[in-house]
């Protein structure tokens, strides 16, 4: 990836908005032999890295003040950035059953979820999309963790056992920070309808939100190559299972966890008190208070520090 990047350095002249075909299909390649999910080419979007989608998406797709985006009950903090850029109002669910009649515009999922770790089956996503489908709703998952599965293997919302075999009203947020370690290079992409990657697509071209074209050149390698993957995995399975050791015997609970680069743990205790007494050991932890107000008895720990600063944290928490 590094190679193909300063290979591809030479790149005076602007970038299209839509990516180079080779690498729109070296994305399609890597959606159908990775996660059995076939889109066409013309139904992806390259993305500076997920987030500043995260934060334009509901604006890029014309949600405005008096609409509703449903975002989850503990979730990434963009999500609700987003909505307020747009000028609409956030709702808080993780079940359809508790929104009633309402008919929002646009409805995220996060599976692997960043906090928990918690991984939605396949019986459950293909019930959000009957619901967002039954009520016009936009569904947009966001599936930066895909590739790390640990106690349950994620499925994408794009998945014909998910959605039927049809994409109408679905989109799949992907991301190179997390499965290949390139957050500094911000390399991402969405799939899924063509009509809503091709109305994204229109208005990306006119926003100047290009895809830089030698980080084009480093997506390609990376969707073309798995073999990284299984390395990365391996590393962050070992340090996943010597914290999580090293936590519960210091007495905290793991809940959810199941997949992404990150432990939910709890002492039920004030999130912040919790976060203090784990700094006062040279431990850095995120507060579930940043996630929504069911995380205030939590915390996220990460998974990317090196082996050596796990090591450390591990000898820390037990003595």
């Amino acid at each position: 990836m590094q190679r193909a990047l300063s290979a591809a350095a030479d790149a005076p002249g602007y970038p299209t908005a839509a990516g180079t075909p080779q690498l729109r299909q070296a994305i399609v390649n890597w959606l159908a032999r990775r996660h059995e999910v076939r889109v066409q080419a013309d139904a992806v979007v390259p993305t500076i890295g997920s987030k500043e989608l995260v934060g334009l998406l509901p604006t890029l797709l014309g949600v405005r003040a008096g609409d509703t985006v449903v975002v989850p009950e503990l979730a990434y903090p963009t999500y609700d950035i987003g909505v307020l850029l747009a000028g609409a109002q956030a709702v808080r669910a993780d079940a359809v059953t508790a929104l009633g009649p309402a008919r929002p515009r646009l409805m995220w999922i996060n599976s692997p979820a960043n906090p928990t770790g918690q991984i939605l089956p396949a019986e459950h996503l293909a019930k959000v999309v009957a619901w967002a489908r039954e009520r016009g709703t936009i569904l947009v998952s966001d599936e930066c963790y895909l590739d790390l599965g640990w106690d349950a293997q994620p499925v994408s919302v794009l998945h014909p056992s998910v959605c039927g075999g049809s994409h109408d009203g679905l989109l799949a947020v992907h991301s190179l920070s997390k499965r290949s370690n390139l957050a500094g290079y911000r390399a991402g992409f969405v799939a899924g309808d063509p009509r809503l990657t091709a109305d994204l697509l229109e208005v990306r071209k006119h926003a100047g939100l290009l895809v830089p074209w030698p980080v084009q050149q480093a997506m390609i390698a990376a969707y073309g190559d798995d073999e990284h993957v299984e390395t990365q995995r391996a590393r962050y399975s070992a340090r996943r299972d010597d914290l999580r050791k090293a936590l519960q015997d210091a007495g905290f609970t793991v809940e959810h966890s199941a997949g992404g680069l990150y432990l939910w743990v709890t002492q039920n205790a004030d999130c912040w008190q919790t976060a203090s007494a784990l700094a006062d050991l040279g431990i850095l932890v995120a507060p579930g208070a940043f996630y929504g107000p069911t995380g205030e008895r939590h915390v996220r720990v990460a998974l990317t520090a090196t082996d050596e600063r796990i090591a450390a944290a591990c000898r820390r928490l037990t003595s």
